[in-house]
């Protein structure tokens, strides 16, 4: 390698470190440690798929750690296991398709929340009727009426959320907002 070359190397290097430095910081939107951002970096300018053992040793890090980074990369459809002829062991590669990864984050964790805030709303309705059926003081009726209004408002908000999410299931949401 000339110098040139050797000098344009270590500007590539440079260029890929400070691509995964920066999408590291924002990891965590996607319920992943910012330490997996390395990993991912890793495994995302990588020329061909890679096995745990080659990652470990381009990181400095411990399998068991890789397993673990790459299992977190998997969940959120952020890497891919593939086959290759002749290899026993188990290959990653970057999921080239980001918008892939960022729907099926996006959709596992606002449906969980937005199940979870319906229940809660319903819940909310179910005591204050009962609370209404039993008092006869009109200013908690009043207070009542007042959430009640409120639980409907939330009500409706989680339902179009939930509209929103079924955009991204179903992949409605291209034709609406088309991948670049």
């Amino acid at each position: 390698m000339t110098m040139g070359h050797l000098n344009e190397n270590v500007q590539l290097e440079k260029a890929r470190n400070r691509f995964t430095q920066e999408i590291s910081k924002n990891m965590d939107l996607y319920g992943i440690h910012q330490s997996i951002g390395r990993l991912y970096g890793t495994v995302f300018f990588s020329e061909e798929p890679m096995t745990l053992d080659e990652m470990s040793k381009e990181l400095g890090m411990s399998k068991t750690s890789m397993s673990t980074g790459i299992r977190a990369l998997s969940d959120a459809n952020m890497v891919e296991r593939v086959w290759q002829k002749g290899v026993r062991k188990d290959l990653y590669q970057a999921e080239e398709d980001w918008y892939k990864s960022f729907s099926a984050v996006f959709v596992n964790r606002w449906r969980v929340a937005v199940d979870e805030n319906l229940k809660a709303v319903e819940q909310l309705r179910k005591t204050l009727q009962d609370i209404e059926n039993q008092t006869t003081d009109e200013t908690i009726k009043q207070r009542i009426s007042v959430d009640l209004e409120k639980a409907e408002k939330a009500d409706k908000y989680y339902q179009w959320l939930g509209e929103v999410i079924n955009l991204f299931e179903n992949g409605e949401i291209y034709k609406i907002v088309p991948k670049k």
